[in-house]
């Protein structure tokens, strides 16, 4: 078997916003497998200041991959616990060389054309274009937005919110806020009352991981649903795991394979969220249409029915041309449009 690696930089068509930053490019990594003329590919999505791999000696440890891969895929997953989005690649890689196209990682009815719901991403920035971006996500059909909060004054994305909100009741649209982390322990419970009023949905990350103990003070007492995010990155053994969720008791918990580990990683996620009552959902962590694509084929065999975070494959200009394409609030895969992996093929000569 041959194996290689090449990274590949995605261009943001606008700069994303976040409450850490604004996001201009975003690094990925592909895997590459060649056996007996079957090929696979695998996206190593790191992300930058968040992935818990993104640390020295990524490129090495892909260097090692493409060495060890008599492991196979079992043997790499084992001794690639600390580094997620590469475990991730070669779960991908290895399913893809598996199959009759390399692209076609679970058949489902979504490859067929029956879509999955995906909220519409609102991404920070001034309030006329967190509008103009609301307005384009309702006209295209969206009846769920997250919007990303925590980069302007609270009382300016409340007001934002109200109008929204007098706009649509909770029947007509649902509402999610994302914080990434920027309230601080201290004004989070009543900033969370003033939302809890807005009838939405949840909010993601209220405060920034590893606090552990103030996040369960939050989650015990909120008016609001709370889904973990960040929180999970990093956490591995299932001990450790199931340990988190008792000490802190979410609502909600969000799987991004690419920061918790891939698809074994975040079955596992799931089955001990499931034990707790606690509810789930998915998302991308703008990976390009090959991640998304991998990311969307296996949530597809999950049976959701909530919107999921699967919206991301438009934001790039530079993005691999794919089969999917969102529309009407919905993810949707269109196997008569072709993948077209030209750039791919230009990095591998």
């Amino acid at each position: 078997m041959k194996a290689t690696h090449r990274s590949y930089q995605l261009h943001f068509k606008r700069p994303g916003g976040t409450s850490r930053g604004v996001l201009t490019q975003k690094e990925t990594h592909l895997l590459l497998l060649e056996d007996a003329g079957a090929t696979g590919i695998g996206e190593c999505g790191l992300f930058l200041g968040l992935s818990a791999d993104d640390r020295p000696g990524y490129d090495a440890k892909l260097d090692w991959v493409c060495k060890n891969t008599s492991l196979g895929p079992q043997g790499l997953a084992a001794a690639l616990e600390q580094w997620p989005s590469i475990r991730f690649g070669v779960e991908q890689a290895f399913r893809s060389l598996a199959s009759e196209h390399p692209m076609v990682l679970f058949p489902s009815r979504f490859l067929e054309g029956e879509p999955l719901p995906i909220n519409g991403l609102i991404w920070m920035g001034t309030l006329d274009f967190m509008q103009e971006q609301i307005e384009a996500k309702l006209a295209e059909g969206n009846r769920c937005l997250k919007l990303k909060i925590g980069a302007l004054g609270f009382e300016e994305e409340l007001s934002l919110l109200h109008a929204l909100r007098k706009r649509y009741s909770s029947r007509d649209l649902e509402l999610r806020v994302d914080a990434n982390g920027a309230f601080s322990p201290g004004e989070a419970l009543e900033r969370l009352k003033a939302l809890a009023d807005l009838d939405l949905h949840s909010i993601e990350q209220p405060i920034a991981a590893g606090q552990r103990e103030a996040m369960a003070t939050l989650c015990s007492k909120t008016p609001l649903p709370i889904a973990l995010d960040e929180e999970l990155i990093g956490v591995f053994p299932a001990s450790e795991q199931a340990a988190m969720l008792d000490a802190v008791a979410p609502q909600y918990i969000i799987l991004k394979p690419s920061l918790v580990g891939g698809y074994a990683a975040s079955e596992q996620w799931i089955r001990l969220a499931q034990e707790r009552g606690i509810g789930w959902w998915v998302t991308s962590a703008l990976e390009s249409n090959i991640g998304l694509n991998a990311i969307a084929q296996w949530t597809a065999t999950l049976n959701v029915d909530m919107p999921q975070g699967l919206g991301t494959g438009s934001l790039f200009t530079n993005n691999f041309e794919s089969p999917l394409y969102v529309e009407g609030g919905y993810l949707r895969y269109d196997n008569t449009r072709p993948w077209r992996l030209d750039k791919l093929e230009a990095l591998c000569t």
